[in-house]
């Protein structure tokens, strides 16, 4: 493809967006727009763009008036790009003429129609390359196998990403190391799955983040009512036998010194929500406090070694409400104020208390261990158990048939068979009938078949041509796009069968996949990535700048987003509800956070907003968070996100030696963000890319680093003034998300396209959008509603269809 950044300013063309419909071309037009519509075009090139596209000029490389229109599907690519800066209104620059709406839709009506007529009768579906499983597929694929929860980040390397996303075939290599890898990990869950004896003895330590205020809530719904802080993590007991479970406690940064211990304190650990040990740790005086021998001895004891039967656990470690802690928090609550106007009280200025935090919790064993009779592996591996030596060869091809028809999405061939079997008796050889199911079952896990999605070319279909993907390929894109993960049976059956690329099958069967659980996998996947909310786990925010954000505070931001998008699908609402929505998920602390009042608990619950400032995504602390720089807001990175995220207009690289952003020095120079940004943007260099990112993420400037409403900035009030691509001006971010509304032709053609990315798992090419304009047409009547996109999708060309390569 052309570089996208000439296709930037290829053209003058792209000015004001065109009403919703001139962005979705009913079918029946398609054929009428031809020829008038392209003497518009070609009137509208005259008049807007030939001063700088032009034989002499050639600015950005584009020459435009040779272009010949009739034969516009020959330049598709160019004009594709075109069309996208129509809708996103990025030209001509500023203080240039602009054409009116109507014009700009004859235009955009035209150009489409001609485009879209060609895919009809010539589908271009493209072609995904091999695709590697990546380590989060795997880790689900595993679990779904042989219902064996296993940490993919353990095991494998993290993955390349591509086009915002981690599941792009093109980018998922494959290397020696990483075969190893794979080696390592099938041998280890293997292992596990069938519950080896020769395992043996293995510590696990998880690391705690340092959670540097009070923790006055539950961290989890794992850990009991009347609890605060502690963790709940899911750990595997790989064998029947005693384990040790240490638990070390925080300390306070650069001292010995254990949190908390100025008052008693009680401490819960639990397995499967049942107590086994409360330990109970005396006050000690603070003179004690800095020796590291007096440290170690206040919590070496708190250890207990238990006997566990193998199979997932959730071992709990909390800390009791204590009296003294009640009586210091007092029954003042936050005052009531307007939501999304006020701070809130800090927790440590409330209380002025810092409660225990665990450092590490290390699970070792284990300890005269006994083989597993059942765990939910051996429950879905041991479908039979032969009594006799004749009987273990039917019966380990049962097994193995059942398990690599899963493994492999697909019914097994003789020579599957034959290898598999081969495997088993060469473990026979040197055990007994689990070890050979055992080394066969590392067969699987090795396999190409189950580490790669492998679709195949009809043989004898010619260089060049399309064709359908078969039952059983399209069924693995559909569990792989919503699941993350394999077929089930169900679905591996109707392949199977021939059945489901009939259109009411198909339908029913995304309507299924969609209300099971494992979609959470897609709500999870795709959205933690299309929106940036990954990097939410990795933000630093400057404690001198932020002392009221910590650990709590940040899982507060995942649970509310997560608990917004999870409802925005599970109740199928509106796309644009992510910019629209009047509700969010709070508890007492991101609740006193955000200014809310009469929340309390530490409970999640839904409230809506009595104002318009933080409606939608763009009042949720976790983008507000992954948008600016650990001491400060970032319009510029805000800017980004707003038209990279939300528009698809992402804006050029910024050039080589840009000169860095001017920093307040010292309490005599106090400069809003904005102040330094104009002068910053004085530089010619600056000016082009601010130009074009700045007046966007001013709009959010009311928003700190942390997603807390403030008034001023460096003691003056806050601008959030400034103007859309299109010229239209907004004051605060409720004008500025009302005026966004009126670009939802370009925020839809966005989504569907970042949607049609992961679900492909390549990149949205220029022969792509006529389906995408397909699919945005065809749930236009349902208002965008998430599962009338997705159906869309599954039913596209791309999804269903490949092109067999021309040689």
């Amino acid at each position: 493809m052309r570089n996208l950044s000439q296709g930037f300013i290829l053209v003058c063309l792209v000015t004001t967006v065109a009403s919703e419909s001139s962005a979705q071309v009913a079918p029946e037009n398609m054929s009428a727009t031809h020829g008038p519509g392209l003497s518009v075009t070609r009137d509208f090139i005259d008049s807007y763009c030939i001063a700088c596209h032009n034989e002499r000029l050639k600015t950005a490389g584009l020459v435009l008036d040779k272009l010949d229109l009739k034969h516009v599907t020959g330049e598709a690519e160019l004009w594709e790009k075109v069309l996208r800066k129509l809708r996103t209104r990025m030209m001509p620059p500023a203080g240039r003429p602009r054409p009116d709406a109507d014009t700009l839709a004859n235009v955009v009506t035209s150009l489409e129609s001609v485009i879209d007529r060609e895919a009809i009768s010539l589908p271009e579906p493209g072609r995904p390359a091999v695709h590697r499983l990546n380590r989060f597929e795997y880790s689900n694929a595993i679990r779904d196998l042989l219902a064996l929860e296993v940490d993919g980040r353990s095991l494998l390397p993290a993955d390349d990403a591509g086009y915002g996303f981690d599941n792009i075939a093109d980018v998922l290599s494959v290397s020696p190391g990483l075969m190893e890898r794979y080696l390592a990990a099938a041998e280890k869950i293997a292992r596990l799955a069938i519950g080896d004896l020769a395992i043996g003895t293995t510590a696990q330590t998880y690391k705690l983040p340092y959670l540097s205020l009070l923790q006055e809530d539950r961290m989890s719904n794992d850990l009991p009512a009347g609890s605060q802080g502690g963790t709940a993590i899911r750990h595997y007991f790989p064998l029947d036998g005693t384990y040790l479970i240490k638990i070390r406690l925080q300390t306070e940064p650069q001292y010995s010194k254990v949190r908390g211990l100025d008052h008693p304190q009680q401490i819960d650990l639990r397995i499967d929500g049942e107590r086994v040990k409360l330990f109970a740790m005396e006050a000690q005086a603070a003179e004690n406090f800095m020796s590291q021998t007096e440290r170690i001895r206040a919590d070496e004891g708190l250890e207990v070694r238990i006997p566990i039967k193998a199979g997932p656990r959730v071992v709990a470690v909390t800390f009791l409400r204590q009296k003294w802690y009640m009586e210091s928090v007092g029954p003042e609550r936050l005052p009531a104020t307007s939501f999304g106007f006020a701070s809130g009280t800090r927790s440590d200025e409330r209380h002025g208390k810092q409660l225990m935090g665990v450092d590490t919790l290390t699970i070792e064993g284990p300890f005269s261990p006994q083989a597993p009779k059942d765990t939910p592996s051996r429950q879905r591996i041991f479908v039979c158990h032969p009594n006799t030596q004749e009987q273990e060869s039917g019966c380990a091809e049962k097994i193995l048939v059942a398990l690599a028809k899963r493994a492999y999405r697909r019914p097994l061939h003789n020579g599957d068979v034959t290898r598999l079997m081969r495997s088993f008796n060469a473990g026979r050889i040197n055990g007994d009938f689990e070890t050979g199911i055992q080394q066969a079952l590392e067969t699987i896990l090795v396999s190409p078949e189950f580490l790669f999605r492998i679709e195949r070319d009809p043989s004898g279909t010619l260089p060049g041509t399309v064709h359908n993907l078969t039952d059983l390929e399209l069924a693995s894109r559909l569990s792989f796009f919503l699941w993350s993960s394999i077929p089930d049976d169900q679905l591996l059956t109707i392949a199977a069968e021939g059945n489901l690329r009939n259109a009411k099958t198909l339908e029913q069967q995304v309507q299924r996949m969609l209300q099971d659980p494992k979609s959470q996998a897609f709500i999870q996947n795709f959205f933690d990535q299309w929106l940036w909310l990954r990097n939410l786990a990795t933000a630093r925010p400057d404690q001198k700048t932020f002392p009221e954000f910590d650990e709590s505070l940040r899982r507060a931001f995942a649970t509310e987003t997560q608990l917004f998008l999870e409802n925005q699908f599970h109740n199928d609402r509106s796309l644009l509800e992510l910019l629209t929505a009047d509700y969010t998920f709070v508890n007492e602390k991101l609740a006193r956070h955000y200014g809310m009042p009469h929340v309390y608990g530490s409970h999640f619950r839904q409230v809506h907003y009595s104002g318009d400032q933080r409606k939608g995504l763009l009042g949720h602390g976790s983008i507000l968070t992954v948008t600016s720089y650990p001491n400060r807001t970032s319009p510029v990175v805000r800017g980004k996100w707003l038209l990279e995220t939300l528009l698809g207009a992402p804006p050029p690289a910024p050039p080589p030696n840009v000169p860095p952003f001017p920093e307040n020095e010292g309490p005599t120079q106090q400069l809003s963000v904005r102040e330094r940004m104009e002068q910053h943007r004085k530089n010619p260099a600056c000016a082009g890319c601010h130009a074009q990112l700045d007046p966007l993420g001013f709009a959010l400037e009311n928003f700190n680093g942390i997603g807390e409403w403030r008034a001023t900035d460096a003691n003056m009030p806050v601008d959030a003034s400034g103007v859309l691509p299109g010229g239209e001006k907004f004051d605060d971010p409720a004008q500025f998300r009302s005026m966004l509304l009126s670009y939802r032709s370009a925020f839809v053609s966005n989504a569907v396209q970042k949607l049609l990315t992961y679900a492909l798992g390549r990149g949205v090419e220029y022969y792509d959008m006529p389906a995408v304009r397909q699919i945005v047409r065809e749930t236009e009547k349902q208002n965008h509603s998430w599962s009338s996109i997705i159906l869309a999708i599954v039913r596209s060309v791309p999804f269903q269809m490949r092109k067999v390569p021309v040689l």
